[in-house]
């Protein structure tokens, strides 16, 4: 049978293995096989990683035999085997009932794979899966040098793997007459990369671990290329689109807006304007990333196009991703733009334009009302949440889409919203998320990007600690006096907790972006609520201040309301969720003490923290946790106690959450193509990548000469593997 890269894995290696692959492992055709990289390699007789193996995960370890003892079972028929095995770095014992493995002897070789338990604090395999290697079957030309260990299952193991693997690369030289090379050889050329075959065979059967090395550049080269060429033809597809230009009108509402500023614009913010204005005043639609420090006014800059777009005679929407924050955003620029934000009203400028909220907890008659108001164009303004995107909400003439906080939405839900108008509008997304390179090239690798770094002037900046209670149970006194302090100074304060309380299917409320657990505990308490917490400070260090919740769960009416009442200053303490997180501007908080501050992760506490000190008034940020100081979330919460800076906390959060956290369904490697790339690591050859990308479609004929490259890129934009990329 003639075998390519598109044959079925059950053609080659028989219905059973094909299709426990298939059904397993996402693993359908010899490409796929061929792209299933090892996970890392063992080496006879040296250390590797028995010693850190973790009860609960599910390995495949490289040791040798050193005892085998059988007994008879005290209170059962049978006999139990132990088997203790060890690789230079630890020990672990293998526990098999009635079972006895002829070729099981001390100084035997061996690969076993199975979920590690424990048993009286020592660590040991049931009945594990195994192989042993005595040299049959060439076990011993697979061992002479890198065992390579693979991503496998209950049913496909890594040594299975392996010798399908083998299979398909065979002895003779028919392996490199089968792989076709997509990248060009003038890349290849100019980056020092092997050919696609000699880093297939290295990847797979390595001599030495610089072998590992050159086959996973030139193998990440694929992914980075495949992906940057995928994205740049987004770019240009969008490049080609054609909309409507939206130039600045003097004596408009723009003017207006900025009339009405109580404050003077940063530089940053000035510069950020104008490139966003004249990007409007184009008919190409725009499709910008707006990224920038919490608390830099990107709210502000985002309102000022918005105005721009209205003063040309189209519509703004913005879609924010809680009803909190989207009528949180209506009463700003409502007060902002005063009459001329109240067109059609008694009170109202002519001249002016209406501000619509939209949202789905609206009655029937509002929504009406709402809908009536942005389909007849009255609303220049729409301020909205997943509301603005249900059939049945059409635009007059919409002509920018400003995505609030772009992290809470997919491309598809922003593709969804630009659908709405009669031309294709401009398109501005925000994040208070500052976003390291490699993920703006990649993720957002579709959008060009504005940054703001500078925060107004006439803040007062915070100040965060760490309240470790279970070493130093003091500081939690000292931090809810600290608290008292600030309100008796006539300023007020945050309460974050992870969960809500005592309501039907309770969990976590978007406490999400925390790593995995590092500390090894499995018995941790249930994350502490909002209910709990409130009533507990109210009968004990924060008795008689006047204290409120707020929570996702309410209904909007009384989110609105305790929005209010804390914004007026009638509520001096608010505990809350991170329905907080994004958006919530008052000006005289100045104190948030997040609890279980480890059940979040780096960026969403710097959001948090980004809540106080919106005004003249300095800021406290207290992250009270009962993780021990030393451990890896303990160090994690200095160090975001340690820096104010945004950009440099979004490198610590990409190193410590899994990469897949980001890049969705990347983390598995099936969808995305994404398994070797790393954003951490390979931020030049990422970028590189992208020059190439740009410069092989910046020519007449694009891939027209490269089929295989073609042949890549559709396969990633057609297929499901493309999800991750609407969803990241």
């Amino acid at each position: 049978m003639a075998v390519t890269l598109g044959t079925p894995l059950a053609k080659v290696l028989g219905p059973k293995t094909g299709t426990g692959m298939a059904e397993q492992l996402g693993l359908h055709t010899v490409l796929d096989l061929l792209r299933h990289y090892p996970r890392r390699y063992a080496r006879r007789g040296e250390q590797t990683d028995l010693a850190d193996v973790q009860v609960g995960d599910r390995v495949t370890v490289l040791a040798q035999v050193r005892s085998v003892t059988t007994r008879p079972m005290r209170n059962r028929r049978g006999s139990l085997t132990e088997v203790v095995v060890g690789d230079g770095s630890g020990r672990m014992k293998l526990v098999f009932f009635n079972h006895r493995h002829a070729q099981l002897k001390p100084n035997a070789w061996g690969m076993f794979a199975g979920t590690v338990g424990e048993y009286r604090g020592e660590k040991q395999f049931a009945h594990p899966d195994m192989h042993l290697l005595d040299g049959a079957d060439d076990d011993t030309d697979w061992a002479r040098a890198l065992v390579p260990i693979y991503p496998a299952s209950k049913d496909v193991s890594s040594w299975v793997i392996q010798k399908s693997v083998k299979l398909l690369l065979g002895a003779g030289g028919g392996f490199g007459e089968l792989v076709e090379d997509p990248l060009p050889e003038e890349i290849r050329a100019r980056h020092g990369l092997l050919p696609l075959a000699a880093a297939l065979l290295d990847i797979h059967r390595p001599t030495t671990m610089e072998d590992v090395e050159r086959a996973g550049h030139r193998l990440k080269w694929d992914e980075a290329l495949t992906l940057q060429l995928t994205l740049a033809a987004r770019r240009r597809a969008a490049a080609l689109e054609s909309g409507v230009a939206r130039p600045r009108r003097p004596g408009g509402l723009l003017d207006a807006v900025d009339a009405a500023l109580p404050f003077a614009l940063t530089e940053g913010q000035r510069e950020v304007g104008e490139e966003l204005a004249a990007e409007l005043d184009r008919d190409q639609p725009m499709h910008r990333l707006l990224q920038g420090e919490v608390g830099s006014g990107k709210t502000v800059v985002a309102l000022r196009a918005m105005a721009q777009v209205v003063d040309a005679g189209g519509q703004a929407a913005l879609l924010a991703p809680t009803e909190v924050l989207a009528a949180q955003h209506v009463r700003g620029i409502r007060a902002l733009l005063g009459p001329l934000g109240r067109a059609g009203e008694l009170d109202g400028d002519a001249d002016g334009t209406r501000v619509t909220l939209l949202t789905g907890s609206l009655k029937a008659a509002a929504k009406r009302e709402a809908r009536a108001e942005v389909a007849e164009g009255r609303a220049g303004i729409v301020v909205g949440t997943h509301a603005l995107l249900q059939e049945g909400v059409e635009f007059a003439d919409l002509g920018l889409v400003v995505v609030d906080e772009q992290h809470r939405f997919g491309v598809e839900q922003r593709d969804a919203l630009r659908a709405k108008g009669n031309r294709p509008p401009h398109v501005l997304v925000m994040t208070a998320t500052p976003i390291p390179r490699t993920v703006a090239m990649t993720v957002y690798g579709d959008l060009e990007v504005s940054t703001l770094r500078q925060l107004p002037s006439g803040r007062g900046g915070v100040s965060s600690s760490v309240v470790p209670v279970v070493e130093k149970p003091a500081w939690l006194d000292r931090a809810w006096e600290r608290l008292r302090e600030e309100v008796a100074a006539g300023r007020q304060a945050y309460v974050v907790c992870p969960r809500i309380g005592d309501l039907p299917g309770d969990e976590p409320e978007d406490a999400d972006g925390a790593p995995p657990e590092e500390d090894g505990r499995s018995d941790r308490r249930p994350p502490l609520a909002v209910l709990d917490v409130a009533e507990a400070l109210r009968a004990g260090p924060l008795a008689g201040l006047r204290l409120d919740v707020l929570h996702g769960r309410m209904t909007p009416e009384e989110k609105d309301g305790v929005m209010r009442a804390f914004a007026a200053g009638e509520t001096q303490v608010l505990v809350a969720t991170t329905v907080v997180e994004v958006g919530v501007d008052v000006p005289n908080a100045t104190v948030m003490v997040v609890m279980d501050a480890d059940r979040f992760g780096v960026s969403q506490l710097h959001q948090l923290r980004g809540r106080v000190a919106r005004g003249k008034h300095a800021g406290l940020c207290l992250l009270v946790t009962e993780a021990p100081s030393a451990s890896p979330t303990g160090q994690r919460l200095a160090a975001v106690a340690s820096t104010s800076d945004g950009f440099e906390l979004a490198r610590l959060d990409l190193e410590t959450r899994r990469e897949g956290d980001v890049l969705g369904a990347a983390q598995s490697g099936r969808r995305s193509g994404i398994k070797l790339l790393s954003l951490l690591e390979d931020e030049e050859l990422i970028a590189e990548a992208r020059a190439e990308a740009i410069a092989l479609l910046s020519t007449d004929r694009g891939l027209a000469d490269h089929p295989g490259l073609a042949a890549e890129v559709a396969a990633l934009a057609s297929d499901e593997r493309a999800e991750w990329l609407e969803k990241a």
